[in-house]
């Protein structure tokens, strides 16, 4: 899964490495990004978009040889056999795809197309237990009935965790090629994909009862050593992160203190002489995991990634 930028780590770099990996199927969101891709990784992968066809760049497809996900009747109509598609069915997402009531009449506008997927997506991946996981799985194998010849795919990363079951013949991995197992909690520890650093700018001295940034938001509590670091909401860093989060330096976490500015952020190093101007900061990689920095965030791990690791990328301002 390609998508936003490869949830903002690039999708060209990301695109490479899975294709240098063993991957040959990869879906983007919008055609834009498939062109991009197709450049990076050239013939050979099959390369599919979710959103689907418009009758804007419905003829830039073939010649691209890229596949749309047909999600409509109206783009059923407008694809009209023009190549192969895959088509997406809605099991409960109500969001994009084919509905129960319409099932009849795609499988009649679509006899004699080369189907290279149907496929369907899980509402409540995030939780494992979930009932509503197999009501969708039971309406997808009843759908995908009336398309016996195509190759068929429910499974997102949070779905691959759910056994075989829900596997079928392709699972589409995001989030868990990024280092999020994708679940609302107990994610399974994945390797960090993307290391975000800040120098620090300055280190200073305050006493007891000074306050730090923006509000007075923090007051100390006695005698401390903090570091100002160059990175803020401007590049992504969430401000509600700010007194919540961390960044991790010298073998520790050094916690937020008040608000985080639009460039700047200043974190506690107290009792560390390491902490001098120029000295790097992490506040995402093997030290700051993603999913614990989402929760402290109060977001989820795809915002993370494609608000902070998507930005600083773009900027270079980390």
């Amino acid at each position: 899964m390609l998508k936003a930028e490869a949830y903002g780590l690039g999708a060209a770099r990301a695109a490479t490495a899975l294709a240098q990996a063993g991957a040959r199927v990869f879906f983007t969101a919008t055609l834009g990004e498939a062109l991009s891709v197709r450049q990076a990784l050239g013939d050979g992968p099959q390369i599919l978009v979710l959103n689907g066809p418009s009758e804007n760049d419905v003829a830039l497809f073939t010649p691209a040889r890229i596949a749309p996900v047909l999600n409509s009747l109206a783009q059923i109509k407008l694809w009209d056999g023009r190549g192969p598609a895959a088509l997406h069915i809605d099991t409960g997402m109500n969001r994009l795809g084919i509905g129960p009531e319409e099932l009849a009449q795609a499988a009649s506008l679509l006899k004699g197309s080369s189907l290279v997927s149907v496929m369907s997506h899980l509402a409540c991946g995030g939780d494992l237990g979930h009932a509503f996981n197999e009501t969708q799985r039971v309406r997808f194998v009843d759908a995908a009935s009336l398309f016996p010849n195509a190759p068929l795919s429910l499974a997102a990363t949070a779905g691959a965790l759910m056994g075989p079951s829900f596997h079928f013949d392709l699972i589409r991995p995001g989030i868990g090629l990024y280092g999020s197992g994708g679940l609302d909690a107990g994610n399974p520890t994945l390797a960090a994909a993307a290391k975000i650093e800040a120098p620090i700018l300055q280190v200073r001295d305050a006493a007891a009862g000074e306050t730090f940034g923006y509000g007075a938001a923090f007051t100390a509590p006695r005698p401390m050593r903090t570091a100002t670091v160059a990175i803020g909401y401007a590049d992504g860093f969430l401000r509600a992160l700010g007194q919540r989060g961390y960044g991790f330096f010298a073998g520790a976490k050094r916690p937020i203190l008040g608000r985080i500015s639009m460039d700047l952020t200043i974190v506690d190093v107290t009792g560390c002489a390491e902490a001098q101007p120029g000295a790097m900061v992490e506040f995402l990689g093997p030290n700051a995991p993603l999913d614990e920095v989402a929760q402290l965030a109060g977001t989820a791990p795809y915002e993370i990634l494609t608000t902070f690791a998507g930005t600083v990328r773009r900027g270079g301002a980390a």
